[in-house]
């Protein structure tokens, strides 16, 4: 089995190609212009598009934090943001990049950043509801200082799947178990939003550690996304209703849901989220006996099963 230096080497080559896959859903693939393709949803001039809609600050103060989301809904693909979080005091905040439904059955898959004290790490914090239900927290801490530069966080969302990745290293999957009688994610148009808010009751040590507002404004700054998605308009799908099977192999043509996901990929995601989940996750859902006294959730056996090459569901 190959190391996972030699791994890490490889996957982002094969990021694109066979990996992660590829969407270029007709009229739903694009480099990012703030100005054009977000709007401000709170903050009171606190979200700042700069350089022409190439980058955004959002700012959080003792009065307000601040948020923004697509004007685009969409219904699957692959959504690209670097960010650069907030340096120093941070304890408290929590910076966030996520796609989300609206409603009390809502779906949404969360990347959360939680701020800490300076010199201590940031914990990410990972999310997933479907048709309304959380509660599939995953926390991890970074190998790097994600405050120091920018760096690439992305969702892939397919019918199959849903893969959270660091960097291009996916860091956890989320498979399609409706047949297991787990909800999923797949007929819910969702929207991506980003935000810096005050949360200091839960987001540093349990709330032990509270917002010092002396070091406000706190700014984290986002750049480069990039969408290749299916935009939801008017109850349509921009992709074509034949190409609508991600996972698959198939080429037809119109670039939408061509996703090559073969054994190859999938060896290569799962050594890397078991190599991530080893040595970087600090707490998992999965392994919450206090929370699951009567037997972890299906998926999370699926999960584990995967991991260790029993099935292939």
């Amino acid at each position: 089995m190959p190391s996972f230096s030699l791994l890490m080497l490889l996957i982002p080559t094969l990021g694109l190609l066979l990996l992660l896959g590829t969407v270029t859903a007709a009229g739903g693939a694009f480099d990012g212009n703030f100005y054009k393709n977000f709007e401000i949803v709170w903050g009171d001039g606190r979200a700042r598009v700069l350089n022409h809609g190439k980058v955004l600050t959002l700012s959080l103060d003792q009065d307000s934090g601040s948020s923004i989301r697509s004007k685009n809904e969409y219904l699957f693909g692959r959504f690209d943001m670097q960010i650069k979080l907030v340096p120093g005091n941070s304890a408290g905040t929590v910076t966030s990049f996520y796609l989300s439904s609206l409603g009390s059955n809502h779906d949404e898959v969360d990347f959360e950043f939680l701020g800490n004290l300076s010199g201590d790490p940031y914990t990410l914090h990972t999310n997933i509801f479907s048709n309304g239900g959380g509660g599939r927290e995953q926390q991890f801490q970074l190998w790097f200082d994600p405050t120091a530069d920018f760096h690439t966080y992305s969702i892939i969302w397919t019918p199959n799947s849903i893969i959270l990745s660091v960097d291009e290293t996916p860091i956890r999957e989320f498979r399609n178990l409706e047949k297991g009688g787990v909800p999923y994610a797949n007929s819910q148009p969702m929207r991506l939003y980003a935000s810096l808010w005050n949360a200091e009751y839960w987001a540093t040590r349990g709330g032990a550690v509270r917002t010092n507002w002396t070091y406000a404004p706190f700014t984290a700054s986002y750049r480069k996304f990039e969408v290749d998605a299916c935009v939801w308009s008017s109850g349509k799908s921009s992709c074509k209703s034949n190409s609508t099977s991600f996972g698959s192999t198939s080429s037809d043509g119109d670039g939408a849901g061509d996703f090559l996901y073969t054994e190859e990929s999938d060896f290569f995601v799962q050594e890397s989220i078991k190599w991530v989940q080893t040595h970087y996750m600090i707490y998992n859902y999965c392994t919450d006996w206090k929370k699951y006294p009567q037997g972890i959730p299906y998926e999370c056996f699926v999960a584990q099963s995967r991991y260790n090459g029993v099935v292939n569901s």
